[in-house]
């Protein structure tokens, strides 16, 4: 039996909650509300009902606030790329602050020195450097066109596009998405318009049937611009026919590949992409660096606000060439070769081989010899033998996943006791966590967030940790 909805009606929206989501209270209740902004009026059916809290969707709007702004992508609502594009930009900053500054206070029950504003984006618009887009036999429909469905229009369309929030099988058709600059609309419509006219399939997530999967694309501010197209199965006449006519079409293309990929997830880390055109990779250039990145390679996708992050990492690790630094998390070495000028030397690990070969390389790209990379779980490889060949960090520089550190590398970074550590995170929550845990020996100087994703709700934090 279905639970009956609990409805709230003609409430005002009071606040902001963290994660994207905004707060009623009411009767000593808290309601934390999706697609709601503070100073709305709304009627809501809450998804989740507890004693003291609840979860809340408004499906009437009452009074909008002053604060709302008037979204500029057609698909804003429906698509989950951007969640605030109904905020001024300068509302999105004071709310990125603030829950990095509560996180780091409540969970972390941290006393910090000194707290530095945001730094800004100067790109609201077009600043990712990489997209990937899905291709389904079934495209998305709203409730409007539900409702219009008839036994005689009943059709379902293909689409190229993104995945509805939350809804694993549900892809809408992007016409034009303002995330990255334009060449991922012409990259995108070309293909869509291409395929449906050959008669190509398109991928059934349900079923595992069809050809075209994914589309991956990656455009460098060096201007280099990568594509790989991954495909449930070969078939050689169709794909050179598609790859040349997208050459044709896209030709500021410098690398096209493609992968072939039969398995029921989109993952392509275990799978060996296929240069079709150019030499398999791009180049992407951070402040004075450069960077070879290959289809599988890990880098930040805002590349302008990537520079601001490092330099503000850069500013707090305050290296002044005798110091070893330790770059953890290193992934392909971006932030320790970043920093290399004004270090002694620099020593990144990372569990992912690949990434480690590639950090290898892009080092001997910028020319860099006192920086070495190693492959493997920092706790397994950072032991009294290795310290004593390699030198005990005056720096630990830390860049985890958004699930923040494993427990045990915090124990051992509190059995290193490095003079600095300098936190760079993509998750408030989990970084205050670490914080906490770490207070045993350490203290927080200070921190300052970054926006890396306007009209989303990610903050990445940069928190300056000595040892007390």
């Amino acid at each position: 039996m279905r639970r009956k909805k609990v409805l709230v009606e003609n409430v005002k929206v009071s606040g902001y909650a963290a994660e994207g989501r905004s707060l009623v209270k009411l009767d000593g209740k808290v309601i934390f509300v999706e697609n709601a902004v503070p100073g709305d009026v709304v009627d809501l059916y809450l998804t989740k009902n507890k004693e003291t809290w609840a979860e809340g969707k408004p499906f009437n709007f009452r009074v909008y606030s002053k604060e709302r702004v008037q979204p500029f992508c057609k698909h804003f609502g429906i698509c989950g790329g951007c969640k605030w594009q109904m905020l001024p930009y300068e509302k999105q900053l004071e709310y990125k602050q603030q829950e990095a500054i509560e996180n780091i206070k409540r969970i972390g029950k941290a006393n910090i020195e000194e707290i530095l504003p945001i730094t800004g984006s100067d790109a609201i618009i077009h600043y990712r450097n990489k997209m990937e887009f899905t291709f389904s036999s079934k495209r998305f429909l709203t409730a409007e066109e539900m409702n219009a469905v008839t036994p005689e229009n009943n059709i379902q369309h293909p689409a190229v596009g993104l995945h509805v929030p939350k809804i694993f099988d549900k892809v809408i058709d992007i016409e034009e998405c303002f995330l990255m600059d334009d060449v991922n609309n012409q990259i995108r419509n070309h293909l869509r318009s291409f395929a449906l006219e050959n008669g190509f399939t398109f991928y059934d997530i349900k079923q595992h049937t069809g050809w075209l999967r994914n589309v991956i694309i990656r455009f460098c501010s060096t201007g280099e611009l990568m594509v790989n197209i991954v495909l449930g199965y070969e078939d050689e006449e169709q794909r050179n026919k598609l790859c040349d006519y997208l050459l044709q079409q896209v030709p500021s293309i410098t690398t096209l590949l493609y992968t072939i990929n039969t398995k029921w997830n989109d993952s392509i880390f275990d799978l060996s992409p296929q240069t079709y055109y150019g030499k398999g990779f791009v180049i992407e250039q951070l402040g004075a660096y450069k960077f070879k990145i290959g289809p599988k390679s890990f880098f930040q996708t805002n590349t302008k606000q990537a520079e601001k992050l490092y330099n503000i990492v850069n500013d707090f690790a305050a290296l002044t060439g005798n110091e070893t630094v330790y770059d953890l998390y290193c992934g392909t070495g971006s932030i320790g070769i970043y920093v290399s000028k004004n270090a002694k030397k620099i020593i990144g690990v990372e569990t992912i081989a690949e990434a480690i070969e590639d950090a290898k390389e892009n080092a001997l790209l910028n020319n860099i010899t006192h920086a070495d990379f190693f492959a493997g779980d920092v706790i397994n490889i950072c032991n009294d033998e290795f310290f004593a060949m390699h030198g005990k960090p005056d720096v630990v520089i830390t860049d985890p996943p958004r699930a923040g550190m494993h427990e045990k590398l915090v124990h051992k970074l509190l059995q290193i006791a490095a003079p600095t550590i300098v936190y760079v995170s993509c998750n408030t929550a989990t970084q205050a966590r670490d914080i906490a845990l770490l207070s045993e020996k350490y203290s927080v100087e200070k921190i300052q967030p970054a926006d890396l994703f306007p009209h989303t709700h990610h903050i990445e934090c940069v928190a300056l940790l000595k040892l007390k």
